[in-house]
């Protein structure tokens, strides 16, 4: 009877273990910004779980819905850009919230968007002085994407691809981010990537 018995409790004990559902976490969440109207907002989140989350954006509780609104999600549907283009004030200036949610639970995190008009732009404030172009390269070679900015105090650059931000951290070693710019190796015949600046106001 212990030798039956054994096997049969390992088996329902990985049965249950495979079956268990996680709720959702996040993993990136976004960060307040503070822009200029006429320009363009991304806030990032991204969340784990089991069954993998959805991710909602709303504004003012509601779901963003909006031509200038746009929800670009990840290929590997972790999670999605809210990205808001041209900006307006004061129509933009909100608390957005990202609603990460599965059949276990859900969670949300709130952040807070500002937008300036051009006379309220304040000393110091990011300003991109040389922007990536766009480059046709040939496959296998080596591509490098310029660009330089300048504030008080340093602006911090995330470059995006696609409108998604670009991850040097997990890629093969094919995309590397340096001091000068960053390089994509080996490229594609065609890269166009937009860079975007943050300000935070204390």
């Amino acid at each position: 009877m212990v030798h039956v018995a054994r096997p049969l409790l390992l088996f329902l004990a990985f049965f249950l273990h495979a079956d268990a559902e996680t709720p959702p976490r996040f993993t990136r969440t976004p960060v307040d910004q503070t822009g200029v109207s006429g320009g363009v907002a991304s806030f990032i989140c991204q969340a784990t779980g089991d069954p993998r989350p959805k991710i909602v954006w709303n504004k003012k509780g509601k779901k963003v819905s909006n031509q200038r609104f746009e929800v670009i999600e990840f290929d590997d549907g972790s999670g999605s850009v809210l990205r808001i283009q041209p900006l307006r004030t004061p129509r933009d200036e909100a608390i957005y919230e990202c609603v990460a949610s599965n059949n276990v639970g859900e969670i949300s995190v709130s952040t807070r968007l500002t937008v300036l008009r051009e006379d309220q732009i304040p000393r110091g404030f990011p300003t991109i002085d040389m922007g990536p172009q766009l480059k046709v390269v040939e496959r296998t070679r080596t591509a490098t994407m310029l660009c330089a900015a300048s504030g008080n105090p340093d602006p911090e650059i995330t470059w995006f691809k696609d409108f998604l931000p670009v991850d040097t951290s997990n890629n093969n070693g094919r995309i590397k981010q340096l001091r000068s710019g960053i390089d994509f190796s080996p490229s594609s015949l065609s890269l166009l990537f937009n860079v975007l600046s943050t300000f935070v106001m204390s």
